[in-house]
C-alpha cells in the first residue's frame, strides 16, 4: 500500500492521517579534538519553533467558530420549496468550513424514493464538488446497479456539505449548522428508504451504533425506513463485508418495489 493511500483511509467512518515529516535536529561540526566550533547551541526557544513548524502540517487546524445560530439556519432552511432552490441555498451558506474546503460538496437528487446520507466529504469530494467521487463512488454506483437503481433515480447527500482541515471528525456545532438543510432534503424527496453510509450518518440519522445496528431498519415519523450500512470505503478495506450489504441491499429493492 502506497503513501498516498495510508494518507487518507477512511474505516467506516474513522480516518487516519500519517505525516513522515522529519524533525531535523540543528548540525554540528566538530573538530577532531571535538571541539564544537559551528553555530551556538540552539537555544530553547529555538527548538520550540522548530518543532512547532514540522507539527503544523500533522495536526489539523483547530475548527473555526460559527458566527450564525442554529436557530437562524432552521429558517433558512424551510424556504426552499424544490431541491435546485435547496443546493443553491447551501452553495451560497457561508457555513464556518467553507472558507477552508475547496469545493462546497452539494447533494445530488434523483428521482425516486431512496436517499443515501454519506459521510463526510472525502479528498475526491472535495476537489471535484461531486457527493461520493472516486473509487468509494464507483463501488457505490455497482451496488446500486445490482438492485436496479442508479444516480439518477436516487438522491445522495453527505452528513456535511464541506471536507474538514486535515479530513478530521466534523465538530459538532458543524454538524448542527448543516443538519437544517439535511432535514429539509428528506421533507422535499419524502424518502421510502433511507441508507446511511459509515459510523457519523448511523449515528446522527438513525441514533444508532453502526456496528451493532447494521442492516436494522428503524421506522421513521412518515413511515420511511432508515437502514445504516458499512460505507463503500470500508467495504474496500474489508471485502468480506459485501455479503452482509448485499443481504441489507435485497431487503432495499423489495421495500421499494413494495411501494411502486
Amino acid at each position: 500500500m502506497s503513501y498516498s493511500d495510508l494518507n487518507y483511509l477512511e474505516l467506516s467512518g474513522v480516518r487516519w492521517e500519517i505525516s513522515d515529516t522529519p524533525i531535523m535536529a540543528p548540525k554540528i561540526t566538530t573538530t577532531p579534538d571535538n571541539d564544537i566550533l559551528s553555530t551556538p547551541r540552539p537555544t530553547a526557544a529555538t527548538v520550540i519553533a522548530e518543532i512547532g513548524r514540522s507539527a503544523s502540517s500533522v495536526v489539523p487546524p483547530i475548527a473555526p467558530v460559527a458566527t450564525i445560530s442554529v436557530e437562524t439556519v432552521r429558517s433558512m432552511a424551510t424556504r426552499p420549496n424544490d431541491t435546485s432552490t435547496l443546493n443553491r441555498m447551501i452553495g451560497e451558506f457561508n457555513h464556518p468550513l467553507r472558507p477552508t474546503a475547496t469545493n462546497t460538496v452539494l447533494p445530488h437528487f434523483g428521482n425516486g424514493k431512496l436517499l443515501i446520507i454519506t459521510d463526510t466529504p472525502g479528498p475526491d469530494d472535495d476537489s471535484t464538488g461531486r457527493v461520493l467521487s472516486g473509487a468509494p463512488g464507483d463501488l457505490m454506483d455497482k451496488m446500486l446497479s445490482a438492485i436496479g437503481e442508479s444516480r439518477e433515480t436516487t438522491s445522495i447527500v453527505p452528513i456535511i456539505f464541506w471536507r474538514t482541515p486535515g479530513g478530521r471528525t466534523p465538530t459538532t456545532s458543524e454538524l448542527e449548522l448543516a443538519r437544517p438543510f439535511i432535514d429539509r432534503a428528506i421533507e422535499l424527496i419524502k424518502p421510502r428508504v433511507i441508507l446511511t453510509l459509515g459510523t457519523l450518518p448511523a449515528t446522527q440519522i438513525c441514533g444508532v451504533n453502526l456496528a451493532k445496528s447494521h442492516g436494522t431498519p428503524v421506522t421513521t415519523e412518515n413511515n420511511g425506513i432508515i437502514i445504516p450500512i458499512f460505507h463503500p470505503n470500508y467495504l474496500i478495506l474489508k471485502p468480506t463485508a459485501k455479503r452482509d450489504v448485499w443481504t441489507v441491499l435485497q431487503n432495499v429493492q423489495n421495500i421499494l418495489k413494495s411501494a411502486e
